[in-house]
């Protein structure tokens, strides 16, 4: 799985809805050629606009110790989003390493 791109303009490139292989920049529109990423749109959240959801490849994620709400599990793969405005603190999410429970923890 390929690292996340950003644009020269400093926005965040994102698979471009029904065109496979073309990323677009969410910020001025530019679009590039994915060079054989798998970024893939596991699913569209609306909230103050749309913001696209990128699944992530678990085994390439750091683990932490974190207890999942599901099952028990005493272990997590963990990243964080800036899903709020950019004065509001990083949101935390973490994945269960055993049964792939997501959720989130606000900082």
């Amino acid at each position: 799985m390929g690292t996340l791109r950003f644009c020269r303009c400093g926005g965040l490139l994102v698979p471009k809805p029904g065109e496979e292989g073309v990323l677009v920049c969410q910020l001025c529109g530019k679009e590039e050629r994915a060079e054989g990423s798998e970024y893939r749109v596991v699913r569209k959240v609306e909230e103050k606009g749309e913001v696209v959801v990128i699944e992530e490849e678990p085994s390439t994620l750091p683990t932490t110790k974190a207890k999942c709400p599901k099952c028990g599990n005493d272990r997590a793969y963990w990243w964080m989003r800036q899903t709020r405005s950019a004065d509001e603190p990083s949101t935390r999410f973490y994945r269960c390493t055993r049964c792939g429970n997501t959720w989130r923890e606000y900082a």
